[in-house]
Formats: C-alpha cells, structure tokens, sequence
C-alpha cells in the first residue's frame, strides 16, 4: 500500500491556499516571487521525507538561517560566551527593530536581526576572515540539509542594495564592542547566509537535525551537540516567530522560525521537522499560509509541545521470585524508555526488597532506550542493592545499559539471557 501521508499533506495544502498576505517588497529579488508557490514537507526520525505542492522549488532560507547559525556560534564558543554578546529573551519587537538591552548593549535574542548579525560574527571566532566565516557558515548549514547548499547572488545583490537598516544595526552593535570585526563585513556575511537556496524538504531536514539532538537523519551525522540543540529549540520556541511568538506557541506550539521569503521550519524534539513555503506574508513578516498550514498538522496530528503525552505503561512489567536449582532468585523486569519518572517508579519497586543475600535478575530485555537520567537512577539502584547484600546479575541483551559502572567498585554481572532462563 502507499503510505497516506503526502495525500494528506496535499488535502492540507488545499485546504489552507487562501490569498491572504502580500510577498515581501521591500527587497526586489524577492518582490518578484510567484505569490500563489506552497508547499510543505515533513522529515521523520530515520529520514523518511514526506512532501506535497511546490516542493522542488528553492527559495532563498532568508532568516530561517538564524536558529542554525545561532547553533554553530554556541557550538564553537560555548553558552557563556555566547550568552555573553546575545541574550534570551523575547524582544516583543519586529524582526529588524532596535532591541538591544539599555545596561549592557547586547541583543535580546539570536532570532531578530541585531541578534542575528552578532551570531553571525561569532562563528569561527573573532580573528577569522569574511570569506572563512561565510564558507563555516555555509559548510555548516549544509551539513544541517544533509546536502551542499549554495548562495543565490542576484537575492544576495538585492538585499545588499537595501541594506541601510542592517548596517545601521550591524554599527550599533560595534559601537557596544559586542562584535569584533567590520560592521559592513559583518552585514555581508549575514545577507550571505540569508541568500542559501533551500526548498521545504531542506528545511524538514534541518528541522529533524535539531528536533533529534543534532545529528542529521539522512546522513548520520552529528552537527553540533545535543546541548546546543537544546538551547536553540528553547529560543525558537519563544522568540522564533518575532513578536507573533506568543500567539504561535499557544496555538501551534511547535519551536518554529520563519524567513521573509516565505519559508517556515517546525522542529518538534524527538518527533517531526516541518518546512512550509509560501511567499505571501503576514503583518509580523511570517508566512500566512505557511502558519495556518503548521496550525492544522499540529491541530490534526496531536504536535503541541504542551500536550501531555499518554501517561506512560508501567516501568516495572513483572516482578517476584524464582526458584532455581534449589536458589531463590529475585526478579524484575522492565519494559519501554527508562527517564526520570520510569527511573522513579523502578527506584520505588526496588525499594521495597529486603536487605539480603538473594541474587537478583534485573531484567532490561524489553526496555527501549535509557537516558542519562535513567541510567543514573538505574545504576544507583544497582549499588544500593548490591551493598544490601544482593548479587545483581543485568540481562540486557540489546546493550541499552552499556558500560554499568555503578560507583564503589560495583559492577554487575551483564547476561544477554536470563540466568533461570529454564526455570
């Protein structure tokens, strides 16, 4: 059978093609794009790519580049560095106004354009050249799409002829020693990185490589670390959309950023990267069809950030003793993705085991991923019981507890089947 999905994403599309918005005049390559182009694209976990409309179009990234240049600056600085020239906080502001912070200078955030400017000179560091940033820069989103992505020069000409605001703000920011280098170097190494052709399966990607800890899905490739992905998605989720943040997170809740060409990218952590693409804009700068195409998948497929999930089966599947050529052993198994409320509830079965010299199986044969929260908990339980006095024998035959080093020299015994496997 074929899988529903882009017929859905078609039915969405049609769904969602109203006229609303205007494309963005203000810069002339991008004043003549075909207002009626939409398309949408959604990049799962292992890479699976689903896309509907005009979706092999390439339209220049344009302040989606933000987040991903944000993310590379703080991979190569650190979050205090980082932190040091731009800060958090959403500026209630359009996308190129004046927000700096009147104590210290620095932007309010990455994803206005004062703030992306300083990001943009952040990477590769202070001493590095124009033309070596603009290539780490490119090189970096394009590990991002999980392909080589390229510059288009007639966009890139036209936003240099209209300029004036961004070397004004470029200017301010070097008037407050928050960036190092030329203020008109700076400026084109910014409109460089907003002119990179992409299309919505592009952005899907890069969404997907933020929304799974930094590494990209189509290639295996580790970006940048899953730290710095998670500080991104916090900033897009409350300054990606620009003073139209708040109205997004409570009605599609989904870290997003927008671009004035037309584009959108959705990266919800662990599930779905989105990329959308439609030129008419709204009065914030976002793409209108491209918000009300995000609001239905969210609305339709369950995608809120804030929607409390299933609350989870029980961690501790089965429980008790087993007999065993004439040894009584204690057991507990445990089954789905051990984190900390998992972790808890385990800690709180185990708890209730007498000090003694039973050996114990702890049973991890149906248990889906441990996260480093888990882990801990787990090994912790691991050298409580064993100082107790129990023999703890792990059974984990997929290797999701590797290396059980669980402190004071306790190292449990690993099987790959249970030791009463016959019992």
């Amino acid at each position: 059978m074929k899988v529903p999905v882009d017929d859905y994403l078609q039915q969405v599309l049609g769904e969602c093609a109203g006229d609303e918005g205007e494309v963005a005049d203000y810069i002339p390559e991008l004043a003549a794009a075909d207002p009626d182009r939409l398309a949408v694209a959604l990049c799962v976990a292992d890479g699976t790519v689903y896309a509907a409309g005009d979706a092999d179009v390439r339209f220049s990234i344009q302040s989606i580049s933000k987040p991903f240049v944000y993310a590379l600056a703080l991979a190569d600085r650190g979050q205090e560095a980082v932190l040091d020239r731009v800060g958090v906080e959403p500026s209630g502001d359009a996308f190129n106004e004046i927000s700096l912070e009147e104590d210290t200078g620095r932007p309010r955030n990455p994803m206005i354009n004062v703030g992306a400017i300083t990001t943009h000179a952040l990477v590769g560091g202070d001493e590095c050249s124009e033309q070596d940033r603009c290539e780490q820069v490119r090189a970096g989103l394009s590990a991002f799409a999980g392909r080589e992505l390229s510059v288009d020069e007639a966009v890139f000409a036209s936003e240099m002829e209209t300029a004036d605001r961004n070397l004004a703000l470029a200017h301010l920011v070097r008037s407050h020693d928050i960036i190092a280098g030329n203020a008109h170097e700076t400026v084109r190494g910014y409109v460089r990185q907003c002119a990179l052709l992409v299309d919505v399966r592009d952005l899907a990607v890069m969404a997907m490589t933020l929304a799974a800890a930094g590494r990209n899905p189509l290639t295996g490739e580790q970006v940048v670390p899953e730290a710095v992905c998670r500080q991104v998605l916090s900033v897009m989720a409350t300054c990606g959309m620009y003073d139209a943040a708040g109205d997004w997170l409570t009605n599609v809740g989904i870290p997003a950023k927008s671009g004035v060409a037309g584009g959108i990218i959705g990266a919800l952590p662990g599930q779905v990267g989105i990329g959308t693409f439609s030129p008419r804009l709204d009065r914030f700068g976002n793409s209108a069809r491209g918000v009300n195409v995000c609001e239905r998948l969210s609305n339709d497929m369950g995608l809120h950030l804030m929607s409390a999930p299933p609350l989870a089966v029980a961690a501790v599947r089965e429980s008790g003793t087993v007999e065993y050529e004439g040894q009584t052993w204690l057991h507990a198994e445990l089954q789905g993705p051990i984190r900390f409320a998992a972790g808890e509830s385990v800690l709180r079965a185990l708890a209730q085991l007498e000090p003694g010299p039973e050996p114990l199986a702890l049973d991890l044969s149906r248990v889906t991923s441990v996260d480093d929260v888990g882990r801990r908990m787990l090994l912790e339980g691991i050298r409580r019981l064993t100082l107790d006095g129990h023999d703890v024998v792990l059974v984990d035959p997929r290797d999701v507890l590797p290396d059980p080093d669980a402190g004071d020299g306790i190292r449990p015994q690993v099987r790959t089947s249970s030791p009463y496997a016959d019992a």
